[in-house]
């Protein structure tokens, strides 16, 4: 693990400000000062922030019901409830997976495994998530080919993977996308208002009977099967490029088949009056435009 990634699990501060402390040499491993931010810590190092010894906590994820009510940050410049005020106090630093804005409800990911939290979150990846959503009218069945399709909305073309009506006024939709309030937009796009948006799905963990406001922990069984649901990444390496010629060496051209031309001697040779617009670059490509 990076020096400051494990700064930075153990609870000393944001990967940027304890990178900081590394650069201005606050942090020992095995009694020494290091000031190299690609430093790495291995299992059995000693990682010292002045006298304080450091331990890097155990991995945590969790699925947690988020309700109504509740916003996705860690703190709030309105001083609304935030889902970190249903989590233990006593948890280490953990990261929600994806959002749900204030009026929407259900499964919430949240994890100290910054790796796996990147990885559910980024856009190529096309991790499913799952949504119950309770309409104001009937849903009309011609509609669902408009949201396969996709529906342009303020932060791009919205398109779901799957549509299912449902009974009672009722849609059963799966995204891979995560664009602001995708769902909402898209069902005002086509002339419905969302009474109830419920997510019950992300990649292959569901809610289940999870109550509001509750958690519980994922077992290896799940975080295994997560991980399985991410695509296998592999380092692309670029084809060498082919290294340029030598400044100020041409490389010789074939030879032309044919008789050679025979050239009039130097002094003999009367340059060409050439006047604008007749030459023969201008002639062939026109004349340029500024």
């Amino acid at each position: 693990m990076r020096l400051n990634r494990f700064l930075a699990a153990a609870g000393l501060g944001s990967r940027r400000g304890v990178e900081q402390l590394i650069q201005d040499g606050k942090i020992r491993v095995n009694g020494h000062v290091v000031t190299d931010l690609a430093t790495q810590v291995q299992p059995g190092d000693i990682v010292k922030a002045g006298q304080r010894v450091l331990h890097a906590p155990q991995q945590l994820t969790a699925a947690l019901h988020k309700p109504k009510g509740f916003v996705c940050t860690a703190s709030d410049e309105r001083d609304r409830r935030t889902i970190f005020d249903l989590l233990p106090p006593e948890w280490p630093r953990v990261f929600h997976v994806g959002r749900l804005d204030m009026e929407s409800e259900g499964l919430l990911l949240v994890t100290n495994d910054g790796d796996l939290a990147n990885a559910l979150t980024h856009p190529s990846h096309h991790v499913d998530k799952e949504y119950e959503v309770t309409l104001d009218k009937p849903f009309q069945i011609e509609h669902r080919e408009k949201m396969l399709r996709g529906i342009r909305i303020e932060g791009g073309l919205a398109r779901a993977v799957d549509v299912h009506p449902l009974p009672y006024n009722r849609l059963r939709i799966v995204l891979q996308q995560g664009l602001k309030r995708q769902i909402r937009h898209m069902c005002y796009h086509l002339g419905y208002e969302v009474l109830k948006l419920l997510r019950i799905r992300i990649g292959p963990v569901h809610l289940g009977a999870l109550k509001p406001a509750h958690w519980r922990p994922l077992d290896p069984a799940e975080i295994s099967a997560l991980k399985r649901s991410l695509p296998a990444t592999q380092d692309r390496i670029p084809s060498p490029a082919r290294p340029p010629a030598p400044a100020g060496i041409r490389k010789p051209r074939p030879a032309k088949s044919g008789p050679a031309k025979t050239q009039a001697p130097e002094k003999l040779r009367r340059p060409k009056a050439r006047t604008p617009g007749n030459s023969k670059n201008s002639r062939r490509t026109g004349p340029k435009i500024h």
